[in-house]
Formats: structure tokens, sequence, C-alpha cells
């Protein structure tokens, strides 16, 4: 089959690999429908060596048709169509029975990794393929998976329930947001712009978007009517947000993650990890925030991070929350929003482009060039 795989530094190439197969009793393997690029794999883009060996198989935004059941896979039948959530879980052991899907005990069998397995991710993530490709093999399918109810939903309404549009409502809700609230939100790219659009949905007063992309801030002011906050114009970003918001915000999340743009905050400290990543998002958050709130950090931290500023966390009684979101038992609850028309995830698809195309498509996505927000690939 064909699939997008990872050839080195900024090298995702779409490459010949073996077709996969049924390994375990609950596997089945799907015909990949659509996919999409994920923030998440511009981590891997630049810093995949960590994790990926040459030819691995990339992507964790998925949905497809199922084409082959194992023996003990009870829900699903060959012509189901799924959406695949990105955690792989096994749905019986305490996390997965506790809607902590994200920290599965079972499905991460790499005796260095104690937490859950992901698709995409590499062998320290439990070695799961991943879905950028013609075919995919889901493991212990019957939890590891969302049938869409109603064919006639066009792929590109419900296939970001694999990643985005969980993971931003879950930062939302597990920051607390409430009625009367403001948010600020640290990132204007898909998940940045959907926690947004789920800050106000939870009530939030003022929310206000900080990026320095000037097509995505455009889009978060004129499509979603938040405040926004282009960093690159002004001396002291953290300090404007703090005074903007009369002492800082009840809640900020981060969803840049370390590879965000790299800068020097107010002088504090220049923040940079030996990976040379960078933890900016969360000093400008440490500083934006008001005293007794909380950041919830959602972009991806893949390395130990230096400099973390603990004592400002400390001295003004900051609440840190962070992690993978728990797909699965969120996936019920955002189809139906999605259905009744309380949410629209399409409106960020900038792009769909052939999967044949992904090598242009990780370049445009990673120098958002051509407006770009959010890349749909079909196999």
């Amino acid at each position: 089959m064909r699939a997008v795989t990872f050839q080195g530094k900024q090298k995702m190439e779409v490459t010949s690999v073996p077709d996969p197969t049924i390994k375990d009793p609950t596997d089945v393997i799907i015909r990949v429908t659509s996919t999409a690029i994920c923030g998440s794999d511009l981590h891997l883009y630049h810093h995949g060596k960590m994790l990926l060996d040459k030819d691995y198989v990339v992507g964790h935004e998925p949905m497809g048709i199922v084409e082959e059941v194992g023996p003990e896979v009870k829900t699903l039948k060959k012509g189901d169509r799924i959406v695949v959530p990105f955690n792989v879980s096994c749905g019986h052991c305490h996390y997965c029975t506790h809607d902590m899907e994200s920290q599965c005990d079972n499905s991460n069998k790499n005796p260095e990794s104690d937490f859950g397995g992901l698709f995409g991710f590499g062998k320290l993530n439990g070695d799961y393929p991943g879905g950028q490709a013609e075919f995919m093999r889901i493991p212990y399918a019957d939890q590891t998976s969302f049938k869409i109810p109603d064919d006639s939903v066009p792929d590109e309404k419900v296939l970001f329930l694999s990643d985005i549009v969980p993971t931003a409502f879950w930062s939302v809700e597990h920051a607390g947001v409430k009625k009367g609230d403001t948010v600020i939100v640290l990132g204007c790219g898909p998940v940045g712009l959907l926690a947004q659009k789920f800050a106000k949905l939870a009530g939030a007063k003022r929310v206000i978007a900080v990026d320095h992309v000037t097509h995505r801030l455009n889009y978060a002011a004129s499509k979603l009517g938040v405040e926004t906050l282009n960093f690159d114009e002004v001396d002291f970003p953290s300090f404007a947000l703090k005074n903007m918001t009369d002492g800082g915000a009840d809640v900020v999340i981060d969803c840049v993650g370390m590879d965000g743009k790299q800068r020097k905050i107010e002088k504090v400290t220049n923040l940079i990890s030996a990976q040379s990543g960078t933890t900016s998002p969360i000093e400008m958050a440490s500083i934006a925030v008001k005293k007794f709130g909380t950041i919830m950090i959602t972009g991806v931290y893949l390395t130990p991070a230096a400099n973390f500023p603990l004592n400002l966390i400390f001295s003004r009684n900051i609440t840190v929350k962070s992690g993978q979101c728990p797909v699965p038992h969120l996936m019920p609850k955002l189809y139906d929003m999605i259905m009744k028309e309380e949410l629209d995830p399409m409106d960020i698809i900038t792009h769909i482009m052939p999967l044949e195309q992904a090598s242009v498509a990780y370049d445009i996505f990673d120098k958002k060039e051509d407006n770009n927000i959010k890349i749909v690939l079909k196999p």
C-alpha cells in the first residue's frame, strides 16, 4: 500500500509499505477514506528521530471503511464506517473504564513507557503504525473506534472526532472554563481555533487568541469573534495580555507546545531546552494568567524542558493541567453536537489534497503558507 512515512528531519514522503494484517483477534483492518495532518505531526516532522525509525507510517486522524474483522470483534462488521481516535485503548482496564482512555494500561507494551498507546508515534508509544495510509490496522477495535450511524454524513464533518475536536473540547473542560471567565488561547492552529469556539460555548465572557500568523488571527477575529494579539507586534506580549485582562486571565490554554516560535519573553529567561525546543508558551501563560488561575497545557512537549517557570507558578498559586485527551468516551457527545449544528468543524479546512501530495502538504502546513489552517488527505 501507499503511506506517508518518516524519512528524516522535515521529510515525510509517500512510499510503498506492506499492507497491514490482522495480528490479534480484536483487530480490524480499515480502508482509509480520509485522514489529516495534525499539529502534533509537525513535532515528528522536525524531531521525529527521537521516536521514529525510518519508513515508519505516521498519522493519527483517520477514518475509513472496515475491510477485515478479527474473530473476537463484537460490534463491527465489514463495511462499517468508523472514525479512529488517536488513543489506542483496550476498553476494560481501570483507566478505560473511568474515562481516562489516553492512559490505557494495556495499549503500550513498551517497558520504558508508563503511558498509553498512540497511533503513528513509534515504539515508545506502543508501536502502532499510523493512518496517513491506504489501509490501517485498528487494535482493540470495539473500543478504538466510533461507528458513524449515518452513512450520508460527509467524511469532513466527522473526521476531526479522531483528535482535534475532542482535544479542544477536553482542554476547555479540563481547564474548568465557566460562564463569565476570561480565557487566553495561545495558538491559532486547528486545536487553538476549536478551543476558542468551545471556550465561547462554555460561556467565557472574553476569549483572547494569541499568535503571529496573520491569516489565522484574522480567522479568529472574523469567524469566531474573539479578541486577538499578534505577539510580533508588541515588545512585551505577556505583560500586554496581563494588562488587557486587568491582572490576568482566569484560564490560559497553551495550544502551541515545544516547537512554537522561540523568543525571549519579557527578559525573564530564555527558556530553551536541551533539545532546542522552547517553553516560551508556558512562560507567557505563567505571566498572563491571574493569581489562582489555571494553565492548561495542550500543545505537545516531547522532551524535558529546562527552566520551567515553577517559581511563578508556585508563588502565584497557579494550577497547571496537561496531557493527552481521552478521546473515545467523548466521541458520541461531540458527534451529537456536530449533528445538531452546535459546532461546525469543517470551516477550518482550507486544503483537501491527495495522499500522494503529502510531502507538499506537510511543507504548506509547517510554513503556514497559502492561508492554510487544516489539511485533509485523501488516499
